[in-house]
């Protein structure tokens, strides 16, 4: 193995919940401690925090824990931490960990997300005291004045595109959803958000939120921790578990004052994934595609290449194509829709599970090797290629 490699070696995952009574503190240090056992490392041994995007003060529900917090509750003694939300979406937070290790700046970084957004719910006061304001500012300014305050408004616009020029239908586009309720019926960790399998009557006959996006292509606000060990080739000798290589990393940040853009950032960030390796599609055995919204993995299906523009619709009509046991298993976990909006590092956590032949009832076929995660859609895109030498 390459000394200038980076490696995911641990991987680790709290309670998945809805309002849970948990601190959400508490919930980043129980799936911290997951993770760096996962590895086989000690905290001693941890010299880097990395989080995407920090403590968010102003609105704590989405982002109640900071890499200052995660470096006093675990006595980290730390050589460098990154938190910002100026980053190419969620899975930079590890791209950028991975740039460090092959630097040589740090040897063990801690990477992490952590959701409160339910929690936040149940508690306003203290989650969401800064969402009171008669302002906007950043990139809320180019919607919320159009009353489009929910990403799932710009979302749908994206999608109603490929039904107009493309033909897409609601029960193509409901196979993503469908697809992820049959996953998430397999984790344990998904108990609290899918708790029957999702029918396409149940999902036809779902009240609308923004054409063509129905209830069940909607994520569902959850709270949880997510975290991933991201290792140094040169310090693979110090881990004890199955390390997955970080073989490329790719990213795309566009304006966020578009207007009728004609494609989001997935279709960047996809052709230049593959420009940084020579794994190519046909090497893939597994996606975990960002689905804050159902059709967001259909931008990355074409944007990646896996199809041609317009073509997704078609490659996932009937469901047996994306299944776990079809010719590119999606979302294995349930992702967001069925499994909690995790954030983004719920993606790349399961296509770790995957590579390393771990995921249980919910386990692929065969000898996975090639992982790609994804995370974000719109303006902001990352992802991640991995890869079991």
């Amino acid at each position: 193995m390459a000394k200038r490699e980076a490696y995911i070696t641990g991987i680790g995952q709290s309670e998945v919940g809805v309002r849970l009574p948990r601190h959400p503190l508490l919930l980043t240090v129980d799936a911290a401690k997951e993770a760096v056992a996962d590895a086989g490392l000690t905290f001693d041994q941890i010299d880097a925090v990395f989080s995407y995007p920090g403590k968010a003060n102003g609105y704590l529900a989405f982002s109640p824990v900071g890499t200052d917090d995660v470096i006093e509750a675990l006595g980290i003694k730390s050589k460098w931490q990154l938190g910002g939300m100026e980053l190419p979406a969620q899975l930079a937070a590890i791209a950028m960990a991975a740039w460090a290790v092959k630097e040589g700046i740090c040897r063990h970084v801690l990477c992490f997300r952590t959701v409160y957004e339910a929690g936040g719910m149940a508690d306003p006061g203290t989650y969401m005291a800064g969402m009171k304001q008669d302002t906007v500012t950043g990139p809320s300014q180019w919607t919320s004045p159009f009353w489009a305050t929910s990403a799932a408004c710009w979302t749908a616009q994206y999608a109603a595109r490929h039904v107009h020029r493309y033909g897409m239908t609601r029960e193509q586009l409901g196979q993503i959803a469908i697809n992820g309720s049959k996953n998430a019926m397999l984790n344990p960790r998904a108990r609290a958000i899918t708790k029957e399998e999702l029918t396409l009557d149940k999902y036809m006959n779902a009240r609308m939120i923004s054409s063509p996006l129905c209830l069940y292509d909607c994520d569902r606000f959850s709270d949880a921790s997510t975290v991933v060990i991201v290792s140094a080739g040169d310090a693979l000798d110090e881990v004890k578990a199955t390390p997955i290589r970080i073989a490329a990393t790719s990213g795309s940040v566009d304006r966020y004052s578009w207007d009728q853009v004609e494609w989001p950032a997935a279709y960047e960030t996809g052709a230049d994934l593959w420009k940084r390796t020579d794994y190519t599609v046909d090497d893939v055995d597994t996606v975990q595609f960002y689905d804050g919204f159902a059709f967001l993995p259909i931008t990355w299906l074409e944007g990646l290449g896996f199809v041609g523009k317009g073509e997704g619709h078609k490659f996932i009509e009937g469901g047996t194509r994306i299944a776990r046991d079809g010719e590119l298993p999606m979302n294995t976990a349930g992702g967001q829709l069925g499994a909690g909006r995790l954030h983004g590092f719920g993606f790349a956590h399961e296509a770790v599970t995957q590579l390393r032949k771990q995921g249980g009832e919910r386990q692929i076929p065969g000898d996975p090797k090639v992982a790609v995660a994804t995370s974000g859609g719109g303006p902001l895109a990352a992802a991640l290629l991995l890869a079991r030498d």
